[in-house]
């Protein structure tokens, strides 16, 4: 079955929800949070536009979807009033893979909306919102439609498991006796699939549109190092001790691969200069 139909995070907003288990990633955005309100600031004083399309890829569910939306829109609203400029009108789009909870995101949408008219007084620009199911590692949006794109822990999660991996028997992802050619397949993935996310952003952007984007990485050039695959080495452990109990089958353990990279700084400067 192919990752898009089955790839998403747990939905509603139980104890096992990602919802209520997403901090880490409320951390990491908070964290770039100066990146991105410098990046929507340079953007909105260059031509100071009528209308602002931003679309948030991967968006996943929960309180990180309108985290990230408001604290934009709360940036440009703040940079308007200084020059006692009109407010511009927002369209929103939240994007993720068609598995995704966007009852639960659209369920709140209201209280979220009222919310932010409070915070932010009269005077503040109507703002739509839209959910776009599909992957971006294709066309999303029509041609020069997004002012900026904004994309948090999505972008490691690969189109589709990597082909030829049929050597990696007993592992689940890249490992210390995975044989070079698993590696190199991973890596490979990996190329095809930022590259043609660069490219679809490309024709989607306005002219001077800005993209802020927070993946997971390594700092080592080794793919295979504990820094980025000692969780699923132990995952891997695991499981081969339950095909030894008969709790699943051995064909099925080497069948199963994770559909992830965390790329190098280099490797991800290789493919922007690219």
């Amino acid at each position: 079955m192919e990752v898009v139909q089955v790839l998403h995070m747990n939905g509603g907003v139980g104890e096992t929800s990602y919802a209520n288990n997403s901090f880490v990633q409320q951390k990491v955005i908070t964290m770039t949070k100066p990146i991105t309100e410098d990046a929507i600031t340079k953007l909105y004083c260059s031509t100071y536009p009528e209308e602002i399309a931003i679309a948030d890829l991967g968006c996943s569910s929960g309180p990180n979807t309108f985290f990230v939306v408001s604290e934009l829109i709360k940036v440009v609203d703040s940079a308007r009033r200084k020059i006692s400029q009109k407010s511009p009108e927002y369209q929103v789009f939240l994007n993720d893979l068609p598995g995704n909870d966007f009852n639960t995101i659209f369920r709140s949408l209201s209280i979220f909306q009222n919310k932010l008219r409070e915070q932010l007084g009269p005077g503040i620009g109507p703002c739509f919102f839209t959910g776009v199911p599909g992957s971006f590692y294709g066309r999303l949006f029509r041609k020069n439609s997004l002012h900026f794109v904004h994309s948090s822990y999505s972008l490691q999660w690969l189109s589709q498991v990597p082909q030829g991996l049929e050597s990696n028997k007993g592992n689940i992802y890249m490992a210390s006796t995975s044989p070079p050619n698993v590696l190199k397949a991973y890596y490979e993935q990996f190329q095809q699939d930022f590259s043609l996310f660069l490219k679809c952003r490309s024709e989607e952007l306005v002219d001077g549109g800005r993209m802020v984007l927070t993946f997971l990485g390594r700092r080592t050039d080794d793919p295979s190092s504990k820094e980025c695959c000692y969780i699923w080495e132990l995952l891997a452990m695991a499981l081969n001790d339950m095909v030894l109990e008969g709790v699943i089958e051995e064909e099925k353990l080497n069948s199963f691969n994770i559909p992830q990279y965390t790329p190098s700084p280099a490797e991800v400067k290789y493919e922007v200069e690219k």
